[in-house]
C-alpha cells in the first residue's frame, strides 16, 4: 500500500448559524446557494437540506457548507472542517 497526500485545493465554505427559516433564506441569498437546497427535516435532523447525488444531507446549525472542486455542495462538521482547512489570504 502506498501513502498519499491530499492535494492543496482552495474551496469556498460558509458556516451556518441560523435558527429559523428566515435565517436560512438570508444565508442562502448571501451565499448564492443553488436550487438544490431546502430547509426542513430529514431522518430526524433539522437544518439546511442539501440534495446531492448520494441523497439528502443535512447541515445543522454550526456546520460548514462547502462548495467542492466540481461545484458540488456538502455539509461538514466544524471539528472536521477546522482539522482539514485553514483560511486563505
Amino acid at each position: 500500500m502506498k501513502k498519499f497526500r491530499k492535494k492543496p485545493v482552495i474551496i469556498w465554505a460558509a458556516q451556518w448559524e441560523g435558527k429559523s427559516l428566515q435565517d436560512y433564506i438570508d444565508f442562502s441569498a448571501e451565499h448564492n446557494l443553488p436550487d438544490n437546497f431546502g430547509f426542513g427535516c430529514s431522518e430526524g435532523k433539522s437544518g439546511i437540506l442539501i440534495y446531492t447525488l448520494e441523497g439528502t444531507m443535512v447541515a445543522s446549525r454550526g456546520d460548514y457548507i462547502i462548495k467542492g472542486v466540481k461545484g458540488e455542495f456538502y455539509p461538514c462538521k466544524p471539528d472536521i472542517f477546522e482539522a482539514t482547512y485553514e483560511p486563505v489570504r
